[in-house]
Parts: C-alpha cells; structure tokens; sequence
C-alpha cells in the first residue's frame, strides 16, 4: 500500500482525553506549588463539584471547570483500566 493512500483516523475522545490530561497536569502543578496534596483536593472536587477545592493559581479553578464531571470520571476509568 502506498503510504500517501493511508487513512488517518480521529478520534474525537482521544483529542478530549488529552485536553483532560493537560488540564489535570496543569491542576496538580498549581496544587502542589501552593504547597496542598493535588490528589486529595482533586478527589475533593470530583465527589463534591465544588470549585473551592482547586487553587485559582495558575488558573487552575477556571481549568478544572471546563471539565464535564461525568467525562472527567469516565477519562480516569479509562486510563486506570487501559481501555
């Protein structure tokens, strides 16, 4: 097969699940700067939904909440399973 005649494929999840991962890792550096334990605040968020759990520092509050919960859950089930 010639390589110019290659389908590419897109995945609209993939792309999402990479914003979701760069809004994390930026979420997690900002927590940590300001000296609190990301996970725990991550957790925080994600069972309650209240911003006040995320740092505005770096933005991060604004980031976390572009976020849609119910994708945000189903992003970590994935990765955690590897599917």
């Amino acid at each position: 097969m010639n390589p110019q005649e290659k389908t590419i494929t897109f995945s609209i999840r993939d792309e999402k699940d990479k914003e979701i991962r760069a809004i994390l890792n930026t979420v997690y550096e900002a927590l940590t700067e300001k000296g609190y334990n990301p996970i725990n605040q991550l957790v925080g968020y994600i069972l309650s939904e209240d911003p006040t759990y995320i740092t505005n520092h770096k933005n991060a509050r604004a980031l976390i909440r572009r976020i849609d919960r119910d994708e945000l859950m189903s992003a970590l089930v994935r990765n955690f399973l590897g599917v």
